[in-house]
């Protein structure tokens, strides 16, 4: 199997920290240059509508999209440890809060980086600033229900650790592009929790 990702995008960095955690050997990791749009070039990336990283390509040569739907794949081949909940129950409640942090943080995030950011210019043109900017102040909202979550809680969907707390670490860092800092936002709860999260080791 191979892995397409590219260094720094949160989505990406995603899947490799399930991977990390799930101890998973064997997948191939094959960086590309989204700066340079090798993604619209590349022969197996060109293959999906979008274009778009990360891709699983499996051995059968299926090209598996999105970093939910991979991680997804990669539980039911390799269940433990657990991530995504053990009943249908707990997974839906993961899933729920899992797709808060993706729509009410990591998107409005990601919106304010790409307006706002000159790196960013080549992927995203034209650039409104003052879109970036108010998006920014969406993610800083989502900021602050994070925080009180974690004040009354140890990981973002609950009593154990989960992919929820792998979307939430990674957005939480992409935004270091914008000097964003938890503690520095008066959010300590979201720092001390990030800081667990950076100890284990399979953060990248």
């Amino acid at each position: 199997m191979k892995l397409y990702v590219s260094e720094r995008a949160p989505n990406p960095r995603r899947v490799q920290m399930f991977i990390a955690e799930k101890a998973i050997t064997g997948i191939e990791e094959v960086l590309v240059d989204i700066n340079a749009h090798e993604h619209h070039r590349h022969p197996a990336l060109s293959r999906g509508p979008m274009a778009r990283i990360p891709v699983l390509e499996l051995d059968d040569g299926r090209i598996l999209g999105e970093s939910r739907a991979i991680c997804t794949w990669l539980e039911g081949r390799y269940p433990e440890p657990n991530l995504m909940g053990r009943d249908g129950d707990e997974r839906a409640f993961i899933e729920m809060i899992d797709r808060q942090v993706e729509w009410c943080l990591t998107l409005p995030l990601a919106q304010a980086i790409r307006h706002q950011h000159p790196g960013l210019a080549v992927l995203e043109q034209p650039q409104f600033p003052d879109f970036g900017a108010s998006q920014q102040v969406k993610a800083m909202e989502s900021m602050r229900w994070l925080e009180a979550r974690l004040q009354t809680q140890p990981w973002v969907a609950g009593e154990r650790f989960t992919i929820a707390d792998i979307t939430a670490f990674c957005t939480v860092e992409f935004a270091r592009l914008l000097k964003l800092k938890p503690a520095e936002a008066g959010l300590p709860a979201v720092q001390a929790w990030r800081d667990r999260v950076a100890a284990r080791g399979t953060a990248r």
